[in-house]
């Protein structure tokens, strides 16, 4: 039989920063060769698996695309490089998110599901969550989901917790339009750095969004963060644009849009990532019960301040918690890497809840 600790090493040495389709094709077969499920790849590259029946569906959900790997992190002929030592596997998308793709395609197959358990890997999550997208809008639309992202190490050092929210991100630009003229004749002119500082200022006195969700919490905040103007140290400058990062909450906006107010600036959204907030109460006190009785720590509820696809999930009206081995500042790092016990202890809850909710 299979072990937790070789299915991970055998994901997380699948290439899957430009191309998600081996990984998939991996998980695919996996599915079919160990299961009685009725398994599937669609059109985008995202894997879904079905087993059991009943009123309500529970999704246990992954992500198998990576960020670019760190050069120390991929061998001279290309291939990722892998290793474990000290309890832990190191290796590009060991964190983000295989361990736990790995937790649970085992809990998936080992569970004896209280109603319909769905498991979902898909790609994209790296570029803005555009399989979940996909998948969502061909009809994916489980009633429960646990997304697999991290999750541990929030209350104390170890402990695995379960996130009950977290934050979106919208990223947006300022553009200032003004009129070029030589800068020994200012008043020819009309400066769009000025009117570009006046949008920051706008910005600057802006109240960050904040929310509550089952109990917790959450701050948003607004800032920019590049600034990009001007064309010679002698002109004038006749455009200017400024970046801003929201990081928003669920229900709530920064009103950006005064900026345009001022004359010559205007505004657009280039990215929105949107907030997860569990409205079902009861399912996250199911989770957080799984989640105590895998491990001797004693877990909480959580916010958590990086968006994932439960946000999409949440959008589309599935109630989300998030339960991960992945440590904050893990992912995305040159000496990524994941401990092998956490990764069980999240197969463990993934496979209690699945056989426990919804309750009768």
């Amino acid at each position: 039989m299979e072990t937790l600790p070789s299915l991970t090493h055998d994901l997380v040495s699948i290439s899957s920063h430009d191309d998600e389709a081996a990984a998939g094709e991996y998980i695919l077969t996996w599915l079919r060769e160990h299961t009685n499920a009725r398994v599937s790849r669609d059109d985008h590259g995202n894997v879904i698996a079905r087993k059991g029946h009943g009123d309500d569906s529970l999704a246990l959900v992954g992500h198998h695309d990576v960020v670019p790997p760190d050069e120390s992190q991929v061998d001279a002929d290309g291939e990722y490089v892998i290793e474990e030592r000290n309890g832990r596997l190191y290796g590009r998308g060991a964190a983000d998110m295989k361990g736990c793709v790995a937790a649970a395609m085992l809990a998936f197959r080992d569970a004896d599901p209280a109603s319909e358990l769905v498991f979902a890997s898909f790609v994209g999550e790296e570029q803005g969550g555009v399989g979940c997208q996909a998948a969502i809008e061909d009809g994916f639309a489980p009633d429960y989901a646990v997304v697999g992202e991290g999750s541990t190490g929030y209350s104390a050092p170890g402990v695995t917790d379960v996130a009950v929210a977290h934050k979106g991100r919208r990223g947006s630009t300022i553009v200032a339009e003004g009129a070029a003229a030589h800068a020994s004749e200012p008043d020819a002119g009309t400066n769009a750095i000025y009117r570009a500082t006046d949008a920051v200022d706008v910005v600057r006195d802006l109240d960050f969004p904040s929310t509550t969700v089952l109990g917790h919490e959450m701050n948003g905040s607004v800032a920019a963060t590049e600034i990009d103007g001007g064309s010679a140290w002698n002109v004038i400058p006749e455009r200017c644009a400024v970046t801003v990062d929201e990081r928003t909450v669920p229900d709530e906006r920064a009103p950006l849009d005064r900026v345009e107010a001022i004359d010559g600036v205007s505004w657009r959204v280039d990215q929105d990532l949107p907030p997860m907030a569990c409205g079902d109460a009861d399912f996250a006190e199911r989770v957080l019960d799984a989640a105590t009785a895998a491990q001797d720590a004693t877990p909480e509820h959580v916010v958590k301040p990086h968006a994932t696809d439960a946000g999409w999930l949440a959008q589309a009206g599935t109630d989300c918690v998030v339960v991960g081995a992945a440590e904050p500042g893990e992912a995305h790092t040159a000496d990524e890497s994941v401990s092998l016990t956490v990764v069980e202890r999240c197969r463990n809850v993934y496979e209690r809840v699945a056989e426990s909710w919804p309750s009768e």
